[in-house]
């Protein structure tokens, strides 16, 4: 069992590396970008990348605090979700309303592992061959997509 503090510098260090092994990826457009801290440039839609005790995940969330104006998001993600798929491969959960640690409302559209853990090293490059190529795959499906969410 790690301490607070111990668990925060592990986590670090994995989010660390991560970043330096995707570096020199470039993105979509050929751009450096920060893929540990996707922008998408659309207010309140969110690319998540997360690493725990349990597992691994990455997803789309829609935060729009107006519930009409999320559940418009997210009905065009749904329209594009044949897309989605045909770009990533695979076919994601969607959720049209889950809720946070802080009990606020909000839209996810992900996919995740278990059985690995941010707190085991050995996990490490099973956790990036998950989020590596799953990220990338987002990062081209948004640039075809962004704009009808302007």
């Amino acid at each position: 069992m790690y301490s607070k503090q111990e668990a925060s510098l592990l986590r670090k260090e994995f989010w660390t590396i991560f970043g330096q092994y995707m570096r020199p990826v470039a993105n979509s457009d050929g751009e450096p970008i920060n893929w540990v801290n996707y922008k998408t440039g659309i207010r309140h839609i969110y690319f998540r990348l997360d690493a725990d005790r349990a597992g691994a995940a990455i997803a789309i969330e829609l935060h729009h605090p107006d519930a009409e104006t999320r559940n418009e998001f997210f009905e065009r993600f749904n329209q594009l979700k044949t897309m989605l798929l045909q770009i990533t491969g695979e076919q994601w959960n969607w959720e049209a309303t889950a809720t946070d640690e802080n009990g606020k409302s909000f839209s996810r559209i992900g996919i995740s592992i278990q059985n690995v853990s941010v707190f085991k090293k050995s996990d490490w490059p099973q956790i990036i061959s998950f989020l590596k190529p799953r990220i990338i795959a987002l990062d081209n499906f948004w640039n075809l997509v962004k704009d009808g969410f302007q």
